[in-house]
């Protein structure tokens, strides 16, 4: 749980945040009316805040005193003002103030609440900056680092693709199209053609005032692209911006090959990385073993403890089952069945099967629930075809299931 400070006296404006902090499970607000309270409450727990949301304007600091107060503290502060002013706006910003918010909307609300789970996230966030100028990467530092950002400075692009080698976790890249040794654009041609790096963002800058550069440079392989001069909102925006973009891809990506229950491969994704491994496997020379499980009465545990124990069951038994293989291929095909693919042989299997089934029968995943237990059908044999293999483990499980459950058969 993380606390905001927010130091807001409009009671119209207290009762969008309340009804906003309300949505949000992993905030919560601790609201004072004016600098007064609010300084109180820094003096004596200033440490136990994460962020503050703070009005420009209040009854006893109608100058904006506030931020200073707050700022004085180092905490990250997000201001929110009734009148649009440049100057205030300007000279907040370059206080080091994470944005200037208009009170207009409330989007302008949801806007500042997005600053504050980026705020949660940046700080795993690695942005590396190779730009030439030291004004220019000097003042793109101190627009960045009140988000809270792991930042890296390059002076040249070849400085910047050491920096990148040696850090394949960077995340985002800001990049001047001009700059001594390799240049900006032939940097981002190289990273994404040759080097691979997909999942970098690239973030292109540059003074010319072509308007071909930007398409130019955007066709090779940057994600966006800024024109010299810029102002910090601007920067903060696209950065914001593509940071989003490239989280929703990755929450859509994880939902089209993981089981949103279990957290085991899905269907799809099982095939997919199981008929890459009998591959490498067919390349090698090497057989593989392939299981087939299901766990037992698990309708009985539906019907008799409802859905909310059977999905406990099914989430206790993936962990134990995760723990138990971490170096195999494993899914969940659907309901209470599950698949892997392993490198060890049938015995072998069979016998850390057993040990997972002595695991799983210490589970305790609802009241008054029997012990969890599965049956298994193994198969081991030379990697031609997933699907038989699997068939032929599906045989061995029907045989484990008509023998009385609670057992492997694999011979």
């Amino acid at each position: 749980m993380r606390n905001i400070l927010v130091v807001e006296d409009s009671p119209l404006v207290l009762k969008i945040l309340e009804h906003l902090f309300r949505k949000e499970a992993g905030f919560q607000p601790i609201f004072c009316a004016s600098m007064g309270e609010a300084r109180v409450m820094l003096e004596t727990s200033a440490e136990l805040f994460f962020a503050a949301i703070v009005d420009l304007n209040l009854p006893d600091a109608p100058h904006g005193e506030i931020v200073d107060v707050v700022m004085s503290y180092k905490l990250p502060c997000i201001v929110l003002s009734g009148t649009y002013n440049e100057q205030r706006r300007d000279q907040m910003l370059l206080k080091g103030v994470v944005d200037y918010v208009l009170k207009e909307s409330q989007h302008s609300y949801e806007y500042a609440f997005r600053l504050l789970h980026r705020l949660e996230s940046n700080s795993a966030v690695k942005i590396l900056i190779a730009e030439d100028s030291d004004a220019t990467r000097h003042y793109i530092r101190h627009v960045l680092t009140p988000h809270r950002y792991q930042i890296i400075e390059a002076g040249d692009g070849d400085e910047a693709l050491r920096i990148l080698k040696e850090q394949p976790d960077i995340d985002l890249l800001v990049v001047d199209h001009s700059m001594p040794g390799i240049s900006g654009f032939d940097l981002v041609k190289l990273l994404r053609q040759k080097m691979k790096r997909h999942e970098l963002i690239i973030l292109g800058l540059s003074a010319d005032t072509k308007g071909s550069l930007s398409a130019k440079f955007i066709k090779h392989g940057a994600d966006d692209f800024l024109r010299k001069p810029f102002c910090s909102e601007e920067l903060n925006c696209r950065v914001m911006s593509t940071l989003e973009r490239r989280d929703l891809l990755r929450a859509l990506k994880q939902a089209a090959q993981f089981d949103a229950l279990t957290g085991l491969n899905n269907r799809r994704a099982f095939y997919e990385h199981g008929q890459q491994l009998f591959q490498q496997a067919r390349s090698g020379g090497r057989d593989l073993s392939v299981a087939m499980i299901d766990l037992d009465f698990f309708k009985r545990i539906n019907d008799e403890h409802g859905h909310a124990s059977g999905d406990a069951a099914l989430i206790g038994f993936a962990r134990a089952f995760s723990a138990t293989f971490p170096d195999a291929l494993l899914g969940r095909l659907g309901g209470e069945e599950f698949a892997m693919v392993s490198q060890q042989d049938a015995a072998a299997l069979s016998d850390a099967l057993d040990q997972l089934r002595n695991h799983c029968a210490t589970l305790k995943y609802a009241i008054g629930a029997p012990p969890l237990c599965f049956s298994a059908g193994i198969y081991h044999g030379a990697p031609d075809d997933l699907e038989s293999l699997l068939h032929q483990a599906d045989l061995r499980l029907y045989q484990a299931k008509t023998q009385g459950r609670g057992r492997n058969c694999w011979q």
